[in-house]
C-alpha cells in the first residue's frame, strides 16, 4: 500500500473517531433524534443529485436505511444524549464485529473459524469490563442503547452483504435519504415540535459546524474514501485501520471534552480492540498482488470489514462496516 493510501486510511479512522466528540458537541444544540435526522438530510442533499441512480434494488436501500439510519444511529444519538460518554461509545460500537459474525453465521451460513470465535469471546469480555466501568460511573441504560446500536449495525452489515453494492458512496448517499422522515417523525413524537423548533431557531456556528462535520466529513468523505480504498486493496489490508477508530475516539474525547479514561476502560479497550482484531482475521488469499498492493486483491467472500460507520465494501458480493462515521 502506498504511503498516501496509508495516510488516507489513518485519516478516515481519525475522522470517524473524532466524529463521536463532534456528536457530543452537536447534542448540546439539537435533540438527539432531530440531530440524527438533520445529519442524514445534509448527507443526502445535494449529493444525491450528483451520485447517479441507485445501483442496487430499492428494497436493500430502504432496509439498510431503516436499520442503520433509524435503529443504529437513533440508538447511538439517544444513548449518548442520555449520558453515554463519547469515547466509550466509539469503543463499545466496535462489538458490531461480533454481532455481524453471529448474524452472518445464522442467516448466511458463514461458519466462523476458531480464531474468530476466540475473538468474539475476547470482545464480549471487553464489553463486560466496559459495563462494569460504566455501571460504576454512568447510566447502564445508555450503555445498553449503544450495545443495541452495535447489534443493529451488525444486521445492517448482513443486509449490505446481500445488497452487494458496487459503489460505496452511491449506496451510502441513497441510504441516507431513507432515515430522514422516520427520524423526524420520531423526533416530533418524543422530543416535541417546540423543542425541535427552538433548536433550529437557536442554531449557531458551533451547532452548524457539528452538523456539517457529521454529515459531509464523517459520512460523505469517510464512506467515499473507505470505498475508494476497498476498490484498490484487499479488505484484510484496509480493515485494520478501523481498529484505530476507538483510539482516536477516546483520545479526542479526553482532550476536547475532558472525559476521564479509567484503568478499567483501558482494559476494556484492549480486550475489545484485540477481540475485534481476531474476529477480523481472514483466511490466506489464494492469490496476492505481485506489486505493492495498489490493485485490488482477490478476497475471501466471507471477509468482513469492521469500521466506525457501517458501510458497504467497494466490491460486489461483500459488505463492510464503517462509520458509521458514525457517534457513528
Amino acid at each position: 500500500m502506498r504511503p498516501s493510501h496509508l495516510a488516507l486510511g489513518v485519516l478516515v479512522a481519525a475522522v470517524w473517531g473524532v466524529n463521536f466528540t463532534v456528536i457530543e458537541i452537536g447534542l448540546d444544540h439539537f435533540p438527539p433524534l432531530l440531530f440524527s435526522a438533520l445529519r442524514f438530510l445534509a448527507a443526502a442533499l445535494p449529493a444525491v443529485f450528483f451520485t447517479g441512480r441507485p445501483k442496487v434494488a430499492w428494497k436493500w436501500i430502504v432496509a439498510v436505511g431503516l436499520v442503520l439510519g433509524v435503529a443504529k444511529f437513533g440508538l447511538v444519538f439517544v444513548g449518548m444524549d442520555a449520558g453515554m460518554p463519547a469515547g466509550l461509545s466509539s469503543l463499545v460500537l466496535q462489538v458490531q464485529a461480533v454481532f455481524t459474525a453471529v448474524i452472518a453465521a445464522a442467516v448466511l451460513g458463514e461458519r466462523p473459524t476458531g480464531v474468530r470465535v476466540l475473538g468474539m469471546l475476547v470482545a464480549c469480555a471487553g464489553i463486560g469490563v466496559a459495563a462494569v466501568d460504566e455501571g460504576a460511573s454512568g447510566p447502564l441504560g445508555a450503555f445498553a442503547m449503544v450495545v443495541g446500536a452495535a447489534a443493529a449495525w451488525g444486521v445492517s452489515n448482513v443486509l449490505t452483504r446481500k445488497a452487494s453494492p458496487p459503489d460505496a458512496l452511491n449506496f451510502m448517499v441513497w441510504v441516507s435519504t431513507v432515515p430522514v422522515l422516520p427520524l423526524l417523525a420520531l423526533s416530533l413524537l418524543t422530543e416535541g415540535s417546540s423543542r425541535d423548533l427552538a433548536a433550529l431557531r437557536g442554531l449557531d456556528w458551533q451547532g452548524a459546524g457539528a452538523l456539517l462535520f457529521v454529515a459531509w466529513v464523517s459520512t460523505v468523505f469517510g464512506f467515499g474514501a473507505w470505498g475508494w480504498l476497498l476498490r484498490r486493496h484487499p479488505a484484510s489490508t484496509v480493515a485494520p485501520f478501523s481498529l484505530l477508530v476507538p483510539v482516536f475516539g477516546m483520545t479526542s474525547a479526553a482532550l476536547f471534552l475532558g472525559e476521564p479514561v479509567s484503568p478499567l476502560r483501558w482494559c476494556a479497550a484492549a480486550l475489545l480492540v484485540g477481540g475485534v482484531a481476531l474476529t477480523s482475521v481472514t483466511r490466506p488469499r489464494r492469490e496476492e498482488d505481485p506489486c505493492d498492493g495498489d490493485g485490488p486483491g482477490r478476497e475471501d467472500p466471507a471477509d468482513d470489514v469492521h469500521a466506525e460507520g457501517a458501510g458497504p465494501r467497494g466490491r460486489a458480493g461483500t459488505a463492510g462496516t464503517a462509520p458509521a462515521a458514525a457517534r457513528g
